[in-house]
């Protein structure tokens, strides 16, 4: 609120003083407006650097300098070349400008690639500050086991929940759909959950990025601009950030992980819950939601048997366990309801 109110007092005042000096003779109302004008691309200007990243910011500089010092050896030419005049003043403010607009877009393009590690220690405590620090994603959050990692303390540093995944939420938990809506509302709980709880550092990053449309690329810009990692539980935002060199924590990646080891030749005691696609299969689940397919188990749908286990198949979307019931015992235990 009081960056608006000295962005409004920004205006008005060069608005004033437009309608006092009344600059090339204009009239009073014309010159407030032309001011006020001024005072709107001056602050639209701002804008656009807040959404820079630093290594953006510190290459806008760099190239205006370079932009700057290149004109005036060019003026220099112009001096020796031409006689004094307004051609040649017109010629110099003309590279001027030319070279300095030049210098900034090419600096700004290519500040990413700059190396701020280079410079020795004097950007050392910005990033190694957050070094530690977990950028939320949309995903992660509506997933809701981020809360329960988060309060047994497996994770460490601030977690940071950028403004723009907050409106990407909100935009979820106002969806006309009742599935979206409902996702929408309980990544807002969790949020809320994560807040309340005293040993989470839980913060919210202002931090935003108006040339970038999307929100994935978004989050990938700011992890680079802090040295922070991205948790998500999205498998295409996991390969894009590899891409761009980005460290991912994937919550699935974790689940999975975290699995009991089952090896061939193990028994196990399995509820049958629906059929198989393959002929006379029976399908159940483990209490981690890893999938169990029995043969020959079909008749034995809303029954508990025990199985053997012959093989175990490790795919891109989890752990699969294939089995078939034990001949010798044909146990069967009643499913509790």
């Amino acid at each position: 609120m009081d960056l608006i109110l000295i962005r409004i007092a920004f205006i008005l005042m060069l608005a004033i003083i437009g309608y006092s000096f009344r600059p090339f003779g204009l009239s009073h109302w014309i010159s407030a407006a032309a001011g006020a004008a001024v005072a709107a691309l001056v602050l639209l200007f701002e804008l656009r650097v807040r959404a820079l990243s630093l290594k953006q910011l510190i290459g806008a500089v760099t190239g205006g300098i370079l932009g700057v010092f290149g004109a005036f050896l060019f003026s220099l030419v112009l001096r020796n070349s031409l006689a004094p005049g307004r051609l040649q003043s017109l010629l110099e403010i003309f590279v001027l400008l030319l070279l300095s607009y030049i210098g900034l877009v090419v600096g700004v393009s290519k500040g990413d690639l700059l190396n701020l590690g280079a410079l020795g220690n004097l950007f050392q405590e910005r990033s190694g500050g957050r070094s530690d620090a977990k950028i939320l994603d949309t995903s992660s959050i509506i997933d809701g086991r981020i809360a329960d990692m988060a309060e047994t303390g497996f994770l460490e540093g601030p977690l940071l929940v950028p403004e723009f995944v907050l409106r990407e939420l909100q935009m979820v938990a106002d969806s006309q759909d009742n599935s979206k809506r409902q996702r929408g509302r309980r990544g807002l709980d969790v949020l809320q959950r994560m807040q309340a709880t005293e040993r989470l550092n839980v913060q919210i990053v202002q931090t935003d990025y108006a040339q970038i449309r999307e929100v994935d690329q978004k989050l990938i810009e700011l992890a680079k601009e802090i040295g922070g990692k991205i948790l998500t539980t999205d498998f295409n935002l996991n390969k894009v950030a590899h891409l761009h060199t980005v460290e991912v924590l994937n919550i699935n990646d974790l689940a999975n992980a975290l699995k009991p080891v089952v090896l061939p030749g193990e028994k196990m005691v399995i509820s049958i819950l629906k059929e198989g696609k393959e002929y006379n299969q029976g399908v159940g689940y483990l209490d981690d939601g890893t999938m169990v397919v029995v043969d020959h188990a079909r008749r034995m749908i809303g029954r508990s048997v025990e199985i053997s286990v012959t093989s175990v198949l490790q795919t891109a979307s989890g752990k699969m366990i294939f089995g078939k019931i034990e001949d010798s015992t044909r146990m069967e235990v009643p499913t509790q309801v």
